[in-house]
């Protein structure tokens, strides 16, 4: 729906003022109604859309960054591009605490994407992209707290060594039968 591309363009351009700008609260109810004038004249229908995702979004924030932190450990949140970061904040609203009727956890992806190669550099899409598709496929379900890589590769050795005992007492119990 272009409609709703165009929402979260908006978002997204709101987003990155105000954490450019020192994400200052105060600022940010101003910063979106001017960017909804500017940017999505004739959206009116569009606006609770976002308002939600911008409500959404600021309230999970600190929640959102530590997922960002732990999906890309090498990039730490203040050395990643303004508007990746607003791009991957409103990706990963959309992804874990946005209705999942309203945006479904693959379009919520493709949109960031698409965003990230509008608005950022070059590599934009592939990092945001890759950080999205690390969080699906690494959390599962939604809300569930988010592992980092090496407590999912613990938790495989775990379950690998408990495999390989299982299997030692199965023949060690098919030997004492023989």
């Amino acid at each position: 729906m272009a409609s709703r591309h165009l929402a979260r363009s908006i978002v997204m351009q709101s987003l990155f003022e105000w954490d450019f700008n020192g994400k200052d609260p105060k600022m940010l109810g101003e910063i979106v109604e001017r960017n909804k004038k500017e940017f999505g004249p004739g959206l009116d229908e569009e606006y609770p859309f976002v308002d939600r995702l911008i409500k959404g979004t600021i309230d999970n924030l600190p929640k959102i960054d530590k997922i960002i932190e732990k999906a890309a450990p090498e990039w730490p949140i203040e050395q990643i591009t303004a508007v990746d970061r607003a791009v991957l904040r409103l990706g990963l609203y959309e992804l874990l605490f946005g209705s999942r009727e309203e945006v479904p956890p693959k379009v919520a992806i493709n949109e960031a994407i698409e965003l990230a190669k509008s608005f950022g550099g070059e590599s934009s899409g592939k990092f945001v992209n890759g950080v999205l598709g690390t969080v699906y496929r690494e959390i599962g379900e939604p809300g569930k707290d988010f592992p980092t890589r090496e407590e999912l590769a613990k938790k495989r050795e775990e379950e690998s060594a408990s495999a390989e005992a299982s299997a030692d007492k199965e023949e060690d119990a098919k030997e004492k039968e023989e």
